[in-house]
Formats: structure tokens, sequence, C-alpha cells
């Protein structure tokens, strides 16, 4: 548990969830935690994200670049099938 009550697997996904949001309504995709091991966050991309050229820029610049703010210890963002 953290100070707020809340553990890093919980924090991480609900930024993911608001980056989410964000994705949905600006561009019409999604993003979507699927796990987190102590080093990597794994995510699932959806909607206008599936072939999209900017899936890589999405994911490592904006994606990781925000989690990594928040979250200093995280190594990478990864994304799933």
């Amino acid at each position: 548990m953290t100070e707020n009550g809340f553990t890093k697997t919980e924090q991480l996904k609900g930024l993911i969830e608001q980056l989410s949001a964000y994705i949905a309504t600006y561009h019409g995709g999604e993003v979507e935690y699927v796990s987190f091991d102590g080093k990597v966050v794994k995510v699932r991309l959806g909607g206008a994200c599936i072939g999209c050229p900017h899936t890589p820029v999405t994911i490592k610049g904006w994606v990781e670049g925000t989690v990594r703010q928040f979250f200093p210890e995280v190594e990478s963002v990864e994304a799933v099938e």
C-alpha cells in the first residue's frame, strides 16, 4: 500500500484509464492496462490505434513518457496483442 491507500498497480491502472479516456475522446483509440512486473508496464491498444502508423509514438512517446513522469521506476511501456 502507498500513503494514499492505493497500491502502485491501482495507481498505474488509474493513470492509464485517464490516458485512454483522452485517446478515446480525441483520437478514437484506447489503451488498456494489462500488467506490471515492477519494471515494465504492458498495455493493449484498441479502437483507432489498431493499425495506426503512429502507434509506436503513442506508446513510447506519450504513454510511456506520461507514466514515467509519475512512476520513474518504470523502465518501459510495451504494447501486447
